[in-house]
């Protein structure tokens, strides 16, 4: 096996201690430096709200870095498909009332799952860098939804979103409220954990597992390759 060339610096914008696991994964150990920009995206778009959040998240972050430092922000929300009604996207239940709403909604049905990544290169002086401007299509393949990327000097940014499909079996009333209880939905976008306990509930999915986790690993690995943040 080839090794890998890193940069000296990755730094994940996140707080989500699963992100980091992930990342971890594919071989990177980065820096935790969370966003505490407060979220502005008005939009029933998920795929946008989704990448626009991840480079708001990134672009805070990498304003306070330098010196060709990578930044990677992400955000995850789960959407309901119209069926009678609207689309819906549900974000991180506040109480375990909101978890159980959430998931009396998602059962018996198929849902989807999107993770919005942004990957920002650090300039050589520190300087903000914006992810929400300029197209230039996708430049890692044909997996996903959309990729945007914007070129400044030596700072640039990439951002891409991913899209899962997940059917939940039907669950009874019991099975709703007594997962809902749990700490476990409390901290998930669409109230619950694929890999946790709410994986007895799983009927399929159509798509990347790591995804609907929070963060899509494959997609990710092959676009630090193709922006140059991994090289073999």
């Amino acid at each position: 096996m080839t090794s890998l060339k890193l940069p000296e610096v990755f730094i994940l914008a996140s707080a989500s201690p699963r992100r980091k696991e992930l990342i971890r994964l594919i071989g990177i150990d980065p820096k935790i430096e969370p966003s505490a920009l407060k979220e502005d995206v008005q939009t029933s778009d998920p795929a946008e709200l989704v990448r626009k959040l991840s480079a708001q998240k990134a672009a805070d972050i990498a304003s306070r870095h330098h010196d060709g430092e990578i930044v990677i922000g992400a955000d995850t929300c789960v959407y309901l498909p119209p069926e009678s009604v609207a689309g819906e996207i549900l974000g991180k239940p506040h109480t375990h009332l909101e978890a159980e709403e959430m998931v009396r909604k998602l059962q018996g049905r198929t849902h989807e799952v999107y993770t919005g990544v942004t990957i920002i290169r650090c300039p050589t002086t520190v300087g903000q860098t914006d992810g929400d401007t300029a197209t230039e299509g996708d430049t890692a393949g044909k997996e996903g939804v959309s990729a945007d990327r914007e070129d400044a000097g030596k700072a640039s940014t990439y951002s891409f979103v991913e899209k899962t499909s997940v059917t939940v079996y039907p669950m009874t009333e019991e099975e709703i409220t007594l997962y809902s209880l749990l700490e476990e939905p409390m901290d998930k976008a669409g109230a619950y954990a694929v890999q946790g306990v709410f994986s007895r509930f799983i009927k399929s999915l159509d798509g990347d597992y790591f995804n609907v986790m929070g963060l899509p690993l494959g997609r990710l690995y092959q676009e630090l390759k193709a922006t140059g943040g991994i090289e073999e």
